[in-house]
């Protein structure tokens, strides 16, 4: 089994989240990556280059399939605890277990309870209710 975080690092990057999606009748390995200042293409291209001939030996998916290695974007998903922890200050929109929706400022995640400052006044919600979350960008 490969170790993405590790590899990512000796790039010079964070993983950030990894995910197998179908987009046109095509499968995609995608791999995102953050660091401090923005990612950039070469960023991208030096962990795809040192993935391509590992996953030449020892892929990570059965049959077809395309490595994508990318940044997750402004507007990314939030799943792990530390994506919340690292949105501080961020705007975010939240569907909870309860079917309850939700948009604000990221104030805080700690101890499993994201904080967060809403229209309506500040709320905490547990990571464990949470869904789906999404930040997102206010033009």
């Amino acid at each position: 089994m490969v170790d993405l975080e590790a590899l990512a690092r000796e790039c010079g990057v964070q993983l950030y989240d990894v995910e197998t999606v179908s987009e046109n009748g095509r499968t995609i390995y995608r791999i995102s990556i953050t660091k401090a200042g923005g990612v950039g293409l070469d960023d991208c291209e030096r962990l795809s280059r040192l993935l391509s001939p590992i996953y030449d030996v020892e892929p990570p998916l059965e049959g077809e399939w395309t490595l994508e290695v990318g940044s997750p974007g402004l507007e990314r998903k939030l799943s792990k605890p530390q994506h919340f922890a690292n949105s501080v200050g961020e705007l975010v929109r939240l569907s909870c277990t309860d079917g309850q929706k939700l948009s604000g400022e990221v104030l805080d995640c700690e101890g499993g309870v994201l904080r967060l400052r809403t229209d309506g006044g500040e709320v905490s919600v547990r990571l464990d209710e949470i869904k789906k979350a999404r930040t997102y960008v206010q033009w």
